[in-house]
């Protein structure tokens, strides 16, 4: 068994968000990463795509989830599931509070290729 707690070491913040990694590779996971996500009303990630599925849950609050040209309304006590290399952007209607998982070894891709997000390494 490993308890992972938040820690300043594994927090990431934007402009668009605050990411708190949870479990991960560097945590002792070999298959799973999540992490919390905290956005303030109107905040949006950038648009962006990662190579595997996640799945996102709001704890508070919700976004508007756009999936190349589709946009659903995802609120605290539902999820969404994005594909992997789907191309995505998320704003949050309000203060929202989130869960995000996925396996372990995804990427994100950028103009300069591909990264692991530094809070599901």
């Amino acid at each position: 068994m490993n308890v992972v707690s938040e820690a300043d070491a594994r927090t990431t913040r934007t402009a668009a968000a605050a990411m708190f990694g949870l479990a991960a590779p560097s945590q002792g996971s070999t298959e799973l990463c999540t992490w919390r996500v905290e956005m303030a009303s109107g905040n949006a990630t950038p648009v962006h795509e990662i190579d595997r599925e996640q799945v996102w849950m709001p704890l508070s609050g919700g976004f508007e989830v756009t999936i190349g040209d589709e946009t659903e309304t995802v609120k605290a006590g539902q999820a969404v599931i994005v594909p992997g290399g789907a191309t995505r952007q998320l704003t949050a209607l309000e203060d929202t509070q989130a869960i995000v998982a996925m396996p372990a070894g995804g990427q994100a891709v950028t103009p300069d290729g591909k990264v692991t997000p530094p809070w599901a390494a």
